[in-house]
């Protein structure tokens, strides 16, 4: 009987004026051979999964973030070598990634942004940020991969954010 009531309420919503919400922003992540990846990380199959998904949590939360709802976004991440570097050399800290500015976060993909089967945006990026050290967030995190998250979500912001209707370059102040 429940179910005959929600169903029931859902048909009446476009009579009453009232429209569905659109359906959420989805974004497809597939990885180009990730055992091939500049970065030590990705060698070993242990690893590897689980910095996979630990990218593929952090381009769902950035992409329910910043996407439209309606849109899809399809990612394929050519290559990752994360910020920082193992130095094999160093006894005492074999298995520690050191970060230096030497090192900087790299990661090329190629996407596809489409709304109704319809193209709107696609494209191949490098992204990289020499200046990683200095950003105050990310170094005093502490999360696993940060750096290379900030990258990531700077680049979702400038690439997929809407700016508010009050920001529109068509509108002028007081006007």
């Amino acid at each position: 009987m429940l179910r005959a009531i929600c169903l029931s309420a859902a048909l009446a919503l476009p009579v009453l004026g009232i429209t569905p919400l659109p359906a959420a922003a989805e974004v497809a992540v597939t990885y180009a051979a990730p055992d091939r990846f500049r970065d030590r990380e990705f060698r070993q199959a242990r690893s590897r999964a689980s910095a996979l998904a630990e990218f593929d949590r952090e381009f769902a939360r950035l992409a329910a973030r910043y996407l439209p709802a309606g849109q899809d976004l399809a990612i394929e991440v050519l290559d990752i070598d994360l910020a920082g570097d193992f130095e094999p050399w160093n006894v005492d800290h074999r298995d520690v990634r050191i970060l230096r500015d030497t090192t900087p976060p790299r990661i090329r993909l190629r996407y596809t942004l489409a709304k109704g089967g319809r193209v709107l945006a696609q494209d191949e990026v490098r992204l990289t940020d020499l200046n990683y050290l200095s950003d105050p967030a990310a170094r005093n995190s502490g999360k696993r991969f940060a750096h290379d998250k900030r990258l990531l979500e700077d680049w979702f912001r400038k690439t997929f954010a809407i700016a508010p209707a009050d920001r529109s370059p068509s509108r002028t102040p007081g006007a």
